[in-house]
């Protein structure tokens, strides 16, 4: 009889436990992330994180409260009410930079190669930019992103081979030689073969 009650004890422990868990990581996931924000203070864009762990932690004692780990008008406003929370409350997947991101890229093409966008993979090939005076961006890694509206509005997608080959041609112009697209012989819009 004692041993059955260890069982059930240790049973309901590990129930729990994974309750808890469940919860706290499902909270975690669903808050990380930088988000685009409008400061309702001086409504310029603002990039910011809310405090994903606080907020798990709250939620596993049934009281999620949102705060912010960073922003981008800090620390020079450090301190400020934080009222932009009820703007990521409202929407917090849409204010999400990854998501506002991914969206731009959908349906779009490289504005080298034509290629289209279809799922990013954002671990080994993630696409680039085309900035206004030619040069490329990896990625949105080195771009402030409490500019991104603007960003996404002046660049141009470019997908993830062109932006390897124009970051050798842009840092080695010297060494590498263009050729034009090769395309075989009986393809619908084949080059002519070079006469002898």
């Amino acid at each position: 009889m004692n041993l059955l009650f260890i069982w059930i004890v240790a049973a309901v422990a590990v129930v729990g436990f994974a309750v808890v868990a469940r919860v706290w990581i499902l909270n975690r996931l669903r808050w990380r992330g930088t988000r685009i924000v409008e400061c309702p203070e001086n409504h310029a864009t603002a990039a910011v994180e809310v405090d994903a762990a606080r907020v798990a932690a709250g939620a596993v004692r049934g009281a999620p409260h949102l705060q912010l780990r960073t922003c981008s008008r800090w620390p020079e406003k450090a301190g400020c009410a934080q009222d932009c929370l009820r703007e990521i409350e409202m929407a917090p997947a849409e204010c999400l930079a990854r998501t506002m991101i991914e969206r731009w890229y959908t349906g779009r093409q490289c504005v080298m190669c034509a290629k289209p966008f279809d799922k990013i993979d954002w671990t080994l090939h993630e696409p680039g930019l085309l900035r206004p005076d030619g040069h490329t961006v990896a990625g949105f890694r080195d771009v402030p992103l409490d500019t991104l509206p603007v960003i996404l509005e002046t660049h141009s997608p470019v997908c993830w081979d062109c932006l390897i080959v124009e970051s050798v041609l842009q840092k080695h112009p010297d060494r590498v030689t263009v050729r034009p697209p090769h395309r075989s012989p009986g393809v619908p819009g084949a080059l002519p073969p070079a006469s002898a």
